[in-house]
């Protein structure tokens, strides 16, 4: 039986593996179907600390699993499809191939995943080349340069207005004629003179110029069918993350999008014992790269501490 299964391979599952080894719970560490997790798609994180001249995605965490190896944890490329949970001594983790792992403790941090558009241009350009899925995390590589929102939630306006910091111009396309955000939010948009709304309108291409980079984006008008080509630098996409929490379905308490809700009064722990979370599979709200580490350094250390 393992001491601790850390589920998931990005920024929180690799801190996690840091604390946890280091406090000589040898843990084993499952890659999953994205090994080093979404930030692997990210081409420049210029937000970690200690990189002032910023960092390769795939970097970051490769150097996260590097020292996590140092001290002993354990990684293996498997998923896991299924759980059970039953017994309160023992978690069985059900992994492709038809293996299964037993374990005293767990730590969930299997990620999300952006939703996107499927429109054409959209997979080729996401990750640096001028399609993203976090503001907080490329909008600066744009300063002065104009760029496209799509959405109309609370998500896309903040998104929006936060870009208004850096870029020359927003563009905030939402295929209603009306935001489904909170009117406080929506009014701000509204009142901010670099934001100019796209209504009634879907995504219909994302082209690339000769340098391969994001030129523009073509959008198309729900009731006229009309074309639209607007030119910029990156299109950000705000429709939404989907938690890559499907295997734990029915097995620890997860709010109706499918985030794990920690049990109350701690970021961590679930109402299961012995069952952590950390990263983007709880947090819906920040979903940065440091945040997540400091998710897996909490959920490492309260299992570390815990009969």
């Amino acid at each position: 039986m393992e001491e601790l299964v850390i589920v998931g391979s990005g920024c929180a599952g690799m801190s996690a593996a840091i604390y946890a080894a280091r406090a000589g719970m040898n843990p084993l560490v499952l890659e999953g179907d994205r090994p080093g997790g979404l930030i692997t798609t990210t081409s420049d994180v210029e937000n970690f600390p200690s990189y002032p001249e910023g960092i390769n995605g795939f970097e970051l965490v490769w150097r996260m699993r590097q020292q996590a190896e140092k001290f002993g944890a354990r990684i293996e490329g498997a998923s896991v499809k299924s759980v059970d949970f039953s017994d309160a001594n023992r978690k069985i983790l059900k992994l492709d191939g038809g293996k299964s792992i037993e374990a005293k403790k767990i730590v969930i941090a299997v990620g999300s995943s952006p939703r996107l558009t499927g429109v054409k241009g959209e997979a080729e350009l996401y990750g640096g080349g001028g399609v993203s899925a976090c503001a907080t995390c490329d909008g600066a590589f744009y300063r002065g340069q104009p760029v496209v929102v799509i959405g109309g939630g609370d998500s896309a306006c903040e998104e929006a207005l936060f870009l208004t910091r850096f870029c020359s111009k927003v563009y905030l396309v939402h295929r209603r004629d009306e935001f489904r955000a909170s009117k406080i939010m929506a009014d701000r948009v509204v009142s901010n003179d670099k934001i100019e709304r796209v209504m009634s309108c879907v995504p219909d291409e994302i082209e690339a110029g000769k340098d391969g980079k994001c030129e523009a984006i073509k959008v198309r008008g729900v009731k006229t069918g009309e074309i639209r080509r607007i030119e910029c630098k990156c299109v950000f996409v705000a429709i939404g993350h989907v938690p890559n929490t499907g295997s734990f379905r029915g097995s620890v308490e997860m709010d109706s999008e499918g985030y794990i809700v920690p049990r109350e009064g701690s970021l961590v722990e679930t109402d299961i014992d012995g069952v952590y979370v950390a990263g983007d599979c709880s947090d819906k709200k920040f979903r940065q790269a440091i945040t997540a580490s400091a998710m897996g350094c909490m959920a490492a250390i309260i299992a570390s501490q815990k009969q």
